[in-house]
């Protein structure tokens, strides 16, 4: 009988597979809950890939599509992470979860409660702990990116991106237009600024800066003006970078794992 705990992360985009990663290493059942079409750019290292390719590999770690509780069992007995297209965590919950990790970094509260599952923990602004779960982690960079807040919320979001290379928001490109997004160049590309590397509808989308592209979105999405399409790294020689697990979400993983220690601790030694 395989007694690990179960662990279902909603969402699977790049810091949640950060999670996810972390997790499943350490011998958690994970099963990730996603939407139909997820919207991650990062696609180089997001497992919600598998919704639209049915399986995807991030350094290493198998996740394949999931759509039944015997997809499900079957993905964890051969040592793979479960992507379930579940957005309201209705298959998910039925797993009963010893654990809930909202990771959907969707800035609000999506709809997780304290009553899913015996610990749930959220990721980021949108969630107050003692409330809406157990342990708030901080997702916003700076001297308290990862901090486990036991009582109160994370930082509001900014809507500025984290400085790399002396670059924040230059490296961010954002629809010009509503449309159908249609990538041209690739994860891992080395681009310069004003080359063409998608198109929204008919509205060409160039390079905002010099470097390798970090993140496009999935072709074939629609996209209202303004949307997150696309991610420059300008460090040109670290493009391994592209295709693996980023310094904040690995950051972020490690408390979402002392969290869950640190509940078992208080747990057994009867401290609330």
């Amino acid at each position: 009988m395989d007694n690990r705990k179960i662990v279902v992360v909603r969402g699977a985009g790049d810091l949640a597979s950060g999670t996810i990663f972390c997790l499943h290493q350490c011998g958690f059942r994970v099963a990730a809950a996603e939407i139909e079409q997820p919207t991650a750019i990062r696609t180089g290292a997001a497992f919600c890939q598998a919704m639209y390719e049915g399986s995807v590999q991030v350094e290493g770690e198998t996740a394949r599509r999931a759509e039944s509780l015997e997809e499900i069992s079957v993905c964890w007995q051969r040592d793979e992470i479960p992507i379930v297209p579940d957005p309201d965590l209705s298959l998910c919950l039925t797993l009963q979860p010893d654990i809930l990790v909202d990771a959907a970094i969707a800035k609000r509260n999506l709809g997780t409660r304290m009553d899913m599952a015996p610990l749930v923990i959220a990721l980021g602004p949108g969630f107050t702990a003692g409330k809406d779960c157990c342990y708030v982690i901080e997702t916003m960079r700076g001297h308290n990116l990862a901090r486990i807040i036991s009582r109160g919320s994370a930082l509001a979001n900014t809507g500025v991106p984290g400085i790399i290379a002396g670059f924040g928001k230059e490296r961010v490109i954002h629809a010009p237009a509503e449309g159908i997004f249609t990538g041209i160049a690739a994860i891992g590309d080395t681009v310069r600024k004003g080359q063409l590397i998608a198109r929204v509808g008919d509205c060409p989308v160039t390079a905002s800066i010099d470097g390798l592209l970090r993140g496009i979105l999935h072709d074939g999405l629609f996209v209202p003006e303004g949307f997150k399409i696309a991610d420059i790294d300008p460090r040109l020689s670290e493009k391994q970078n592209c295709f693996t697990i980023s310094d904040k979400a690995r950051a972020i993983a490690g408390s979402v794992l002392t969290a869950i220690c640190m509940d078992d601790y208080r747990n057994q030694k009867g401290i609330r």
